[in-house]
């Protein structure tokens, strides 16, 4: 049985999930071996495709559910939960 992981981030950055911010997440999500779900609203998007997550159009204080399945999903969720509260390394 594969292991899962859950998660929720709140988007801290002015601008949102935009281009930069998702390109993190995406480099992040593609350490791991595990699927990487996010959800938001009505969608949910492959945590490893940028087109996925800029379809999101999550903007400052949008509430994103991660969810992973596989051997690594704990440390994918926790890895993009940091990410998330570092603002995605993004300095303004």
């Amino acid at each position: 049985m594969k292991r899962r992981a859950k998660g929720i981030f709140v988007v801290l950055n002015d601008k949102g999930l935009h281009t930069r911010p998702s390109t993190e997440l995406v480099k992040c999500a593609a350490h791991f071996g595990a699927e990487i779900f996010l959800r938001y609203r009505d969608y949910a998007v492959n945590a490893k495709s940028i087109l996925g997550i800029l379809m999101l159009a999550a903007g400052r204080g949008s509430r994103i559910m991660v969810e992973a399945a596989g051997e690594d999903a704990e440390y994918a969720v926790a890895a993009i939960l940091k990410l998330a509260q570092n603002r995605f390394n993004i300095k303004y």
